[in-house]
Order: structure tokens, then sequence, then C-alpha cells
């Protein structure tokens, strides 16, 4: 019998008791990890909500505002998710998830004490070393909780973490910063943090690795565990996860590049204050972008049954889909209207996020899925990540003697050739998807 708590099918031997217990189980998993998401991203996002305040109180230029919420987190959070994926994928998964935790929510507490740039500096740097330790073991413990065809949805609604923790940092980050200081708001949610971390033990139980999978052709053949180097070659070798994680990455320069900066702009060049902030811009983002985030799991599910290249096709339409809403979001001259089309690209621009994770998650050994987890997010953060609120915030820089009342707006619109470029990349992702399931006797 497998030593694992989560049973796929009642034909595996289990009493229809046993199989909702395990199927409860799975869902209390999922919703814990979620929960988690949602302060690893709140927590991250926490910068860019208060950009304003902590400008004023720092003193400090949306340049260096850009590495805080770009260059200097990523360089932690990145490559540090490598060596810790690969201790998760030898060790316990569950714990690593709750020592990262425990690590980024007592950084974010720090961030609320800086007293100058460098310190707010060192404090960001440590939150990217904690959540490090936070998405690839939960990609991985998530798709041994569920069997596939139902990871998409699954891996989908732990995906709903960074829009509920944008939201819920904007709602509750800004009322805190209004009613009291940008610090409170730091130090209250790294706070809760802390909690969270002992919720993981409590709840989350270690599951067999690749209990539910299928058993592969050769199963009688005994494999050897992937050593770590041996899964980094693996992985960018395969031109579909290389090539699926660079066009993640150019996507997520914009949405990292913008996300960072979105709250800033609509306060400083579109007239919109703290408290509007609070309500309006955290109803929009948790509509629009939980709404695609999820309909994007569904999605994939459904048609990545009959074909492999939906796993790309699906982000191509989309993001095509989006441009033209995002350059509206910018052009619009007052928060209101801009607000409304704002909504189009939250809700598509994240349509690559489910496809990317789950296509990753599916093609892989079960002992190599968090490396090549952290290997993904390596690539698509450390690229939009690093790079776009980097970009965003120097250009913007680079514009404001000439153009002080609009930088950013030109800053955003500088975007719009990575839409282009990504879009162009997940089409090729596709022609690779569908030569891979030729070349191994899949019609697609």
């Amino acid at each position: 019998m497998k030593a694992t708590s989560v049973i796929s099918t009642p034909t595996d031997g289990a009493s229809a008791p046993a199989l909702a217990s395990s199927r409860a189980r799975a869902k209390a998993v999922l919703l814990t990890l979620c929960f988690v998401y949602v302060l690893n991203f709140l927590d991250r996002s926490l910068i860019s909500i208060l950009a304003k305040p902590i400008q004023d109180s720092l003193h400090i230029t949306d340049g260096q505002l850009g590495l805080l919420g770009g260059l200097l987190f990523a360089l932690f959070y990145c490559f540090i998710a490598i060596p810790v994926g690969w201790v998760a994928d030898k060790t316990n998964r569950v714990w690593v998830l709750t020592v990262a935790c425990a690590i980024w929510s007592g950084a974010t507490m720090a961030c609320g004490m800086a007293a100058n740039f460098l310190q707010l500096a060192i404090a960001r740097m440590t939150v990217g070393f904690g959540e490090a330790g936070g998405v690839p073991p939960s990609y991985a413990i998530i798709t041994d909780y569920f069997p596939p065809g139902r990871r998409g949805t699954a891996l989908s609604i732990y995906n709903l973490g960074p829009p509920i923790g944008a939201a819920l940092g904007i709602a509750f980050g800004a009322s805190i910063a209004a009613a009291y200081s940008w610090r409170q708001a730091f130090i209250v949610l790294g706070a809760i943090g802390v909690v969270a971390a002992i919720l993981i033990r409590t709840i989350v139980r270690e599951p067999e690795r690749g209990g539910l999978d299928a058993p592969p052709a050769n199963a009688n053949v005994e494999m050897a565990a992937s050593g770590f180097f041996q899964t980094i070659k693996m992985f960018f070798s395969r031109p579909s996860l290389a090539l699926a994680a660079v066009a993640s990455g150019i996507t997520q320069i914009v949405t990292y590049g913008s996300g960072n900066f979105t709250t800033l702009l609509l306060m400083r060049e579109k007239g919109m204050t703290l408290s509007e902030v609070a309500v309006w811009s955290a109803l929009v983002v948790a509509i629009g972008m939980s709404a695609g985030i999820y309909v994007s799991g569904w999605a994939i599910d459904r048609f990545a049954r009959r074909s492999k290249a939906a796993y790309a096709i699906l982000p191509a339409i989309s993001l095509a889909l989006a441009l033209p809403l995002f350059i509206a979001f910018i052009w619009a001259p007052t928060w209101q209207l801009s607000l409304i089309f704002l909504i189009g690209p939250y809700f598509l621009n994240y349509f690559y996020l489910s496809s990317s994770v789950t296509l990753v998650q599916e093609e892989v050994r079960p002992d190599q899925r968090v490396t090549s987890g952290a290997l993904l997010l390596l690539v698509m953060n450390f690229t939009g990540m690093g790079i776009g609120p980097t970009f965003v915030g120097e250009i913007s820089d680079f514009f404001h003697a000439s153009h002080p009342h609009n930088s950013l707006q030109i800053a955003f619109y500088m975007l719009v050739p990575f839409y282009v470029l990504a879009i162009a990349l997940f089409v090729w992702l596709a022609r690779v998807l569908r030569k891979e399931s030729l070349i191994n006797g899949v019609s697609v």
C-alpha cells in the first residue's frame, strides 16, 4: 500500500469514506498553501503598494524603488530557490516551506523598521531569501496531492495567491498606512506570517512523491535518483521547458514592471488618493486577476487533454487580447477610466502562469519537481522581476526632467514591445509542443 494520505481513485482499493477523507485533506492542504502564498505575495507587494508614503519618508527615487521591487529582491529570490529546491526534493518539503515562511515574515517586519534605503534594501533581500523556499515546494506538494487531470485547476487555485495577496495588500496595507503609517503595515502583516508558519506544520503532511502519477511505460525498471546538475541539464535541454520559462519571463517584464508602479502611477499622475486605492484598486485586482488565473487553470485542464499545444496557445491568445486594453489603461486621462480598462489586462495577463507551471510539473519526474519548479521561477522571475520594475523605474527617472508630470506614463508605454515579444515566444512554444507530441506518437 502506498504511504500517502491522498488516494486517486476508488479502484486503488480504497473505500468511499477513505476516498472522501483523502480528497478533503487535499483540499485543506491546497487552501492552506494558497493562504501562505497570499501572505507571500502580500509581503512582497507592499513596497509597490506603499510606494508614495515610503518615498516621502525615506526620500528615495523611482529608480531606487524599482531596485527594491526588482533586481535586489530577484537576486536572492531567484538564485537561492535552486539549492533550496534541490534540498526540498531530497528532504521534507513541508519543513522547508515552514522555515521559509518564518524567515520572509520576520524580514517583512524588519522592512517596517528601516530608517534609510540601505536598511530597507537589506530587509527586502532577506524577504527574497525566505520567499525562495515558498513557491517551488508548494508546487510539488500540490502535484502529489492531486492526480493528473485535476492539477491544472488545483495549481490555478494555488496561484490565486498573487491576486488575493495583492488585493489584500492594497486594501489592508493602504488602510493601515492611511490610518497609522506605512511602517505599521509591514509589521502587522509580517507578524501574521509568523503565525502562518505554525499553521503549515499543523495542517500539511508530506505526501508520497509521485504517488498519484500514472506508472511509466518502463515501470519495472529501477530509475536512479536525479542529481542536482542532472536535473538542471534535463530542464534546459528540453526545448519546451526552457522556452516556456523564457516566454513566461518576458511576460513578467510586463506584469512586474507595471504591477510595481501601477499604484504610484494612479496616485501621482492620475490623481488617486491612498483611501481610494484601498477600495477601488483592490477590487480591480481581486476580481480581474483572480478570475483570470482560475479560468486559465480550468481551460488548461480542459484543452491540454486534446493537445499539449494548449499550454502555449492559451497564453498567446490572452496576451494578444490584453495588449490594446493595456494601452488604453495607460492613455486614460482619469484614474476611474484607467481602472475600467485595467480589468482586462489583469484578467488576461496571467494565463501564462497556470499554463507554464502545470506544463513543467507534468513533464518532469516526481523527484525533479521542486528543482524544476525552482528553475522555472529562476528564469521567469529573474527576467521579469529583475528587469521589469528596474526598467520602468529607470525609464521614469530618465524622462522625469523633461516630462515631470507623466514620466511614469511614458515608462509604461515602453512595456508594449515586451507584450509583442511574449506573444511571439508562446506561438513558437506551441509549434515546439506540437512537434514533441508528434515525435512521441501523440495526435494533436
